[in-house]
């Protein structure tokens, strides 16, 4: 076995030539799965759908330590072709934790670390399906990581927390009343509704200290003709909110504007979080300072930044479903531009390496 087997970098470069949607991650199950039977190990198939497990066993005694990585890419359409894009750094993810694992192979002298690729990331339902197949039952500490735009961190550093906001997506199906447009009285159009329900959720107030947005992204309200009252249609709203406890809140003010705008002009509305509701990031606060102090002493002071945060991550599912897991998920700043989930998206491979050292570090210290 080669190092070039298990450099960072290459097995990025690999891993980006074959992105995959969430849940038809074949060919990267595949491709994960004979490289961890490379290093000796025997890998789990199908958790979660096509997620992958291992472990590396110690002699002794100890926890159990999940290093996790995401597997799926994005969809994208490029000159109207729909195409898959590795676009948010999952392969930078996944090959992170191969080549972190085949440093820790040998070196695990208790309990033992659970390597975990897990599906469907992009589709909210990932880490709640592999939850559902067992993944955390033995589970006693989790880490996760994530490459980091430039917007966020400088190349080359890396935060000790990434403070992901509680997120989710709202469909609003509207059921209206159609009628003539001259006598308009006589329907119940949706088209008002959704207008009237757009303005109430601009007019939602929360804590202006606390970070949070209800967004309307999506419309979509006709009739068959331009005299005809709709009467079906639906709004899609990207709802974020930085800590639970502010997300619990604005989720009821939400829920409140949109069923008294369609109340008004008498339109039924049901509301579907259709991949549930993405919890904030909960981290036990000592595995923080432990990643703090384990970016220091391998990388040097100056290339620990600051917890950084931005957009949602189903890993804090885990802590969710259950509590008793202490969690900790760095960011490493690996230069992305011009930003994540950008099809023309472009990163520095040179800094996973940084990453790796980290994660490394920072497992040995509960296993080796």
């Amino acid at each position: 076995m080669s190092n070039k087997d298990f450099d960072v970098v290459q097995l990025r470069t690999e891993l980006h030539e074959m992105p995959e949607l969430g849940f038809h991650e074949e060919k990267t199950s595949d491709y994960i799965a004979e490289k961890l039977k490379k290093l000796g190990l025997n890998p789990q198939r199908g958790i979660g759908g096509t997620g992958v497990v291992a472990y590396i066993d110690g002699q002794e005694p100890g926890p159990t330590v999940m290093l996790r990585a995401d597997m799926d890419a994005l969809p994208f359409t490029i000159d109207g072709k729909p195409c898959s894009i590795h676009a948010c750094g999952h392969d930078s993810h996944c090959a992170m934790v191969l080549e972190t694992a085949s440093r820790l192979v040998g070196n695990v002298k208790k309990g033992r670390v659970k390597l975990f690729f897990q599906p469907g990331e992009e589709t909210l339902m990932g880490a709640v399906k592999s939850i559902e197949d067992g993944v955390l039952d033995d589970v006693d500490i989790a880490f996760g990581a994530h490459v980091r735009p430039i917007q966020d961190i400088p190349d080359g550093t890396v935060c000790p927390a990434v403070n992901h906001t509680g997120n989710t997506f709202l469909y609003v199906n509207l059921k209206g009343k159609t009628a003539h447009g001259a006598r308009p009285h006589l329907g119940n159009s949706v088209v008002e509704a959704a207008v009237l329900a757009t303005n109430a959720l601009n007019s939602i107030w929360l804590n202006p200290a606390k970070v949070w947005s209800a967004k309307v992204t999506s419309i979509k309200c006709a009739s068959d003709a331009p005299n005809i009252i709709a009467d079906k249609g639906q709004m899609v709203l990207d709802i974020r909110g930085q800590d639970n406890e502010t997300m619990k809140e604005e989720l009821e003010k939400v829920e409140r504007a949109i069923k008294n705008a369609c109340a008004c002009v008498g339109v039924e509305c049901e509301l579907v979080y259709p991949g549930g509701i993405i919890p904030a990031a909960d981290y036990d606060e000592e595995l923080v300072k432990e990643a703090a102090e384990t970016i220091k002493e391998v990388l040097g002071e100056e290339k620990l930044a600051k917890p950084c945060g931005g957009g949602g991550e189903d890993f804090h599912f885990f802590v969710q479903k259950k509590p008793s897991i202490r969690s900790a998920y760095i960011g490493v700043g690996a230069g992305v531009t011009p930003g994540l989930h950008d099809p023309r998206m472009t990163m520095n491979p040179e800094s996973l390496r940084n990453g790796v050292a980290v994660l490394e570090k920072l497992v040995l210290k509960h296993v080796g």
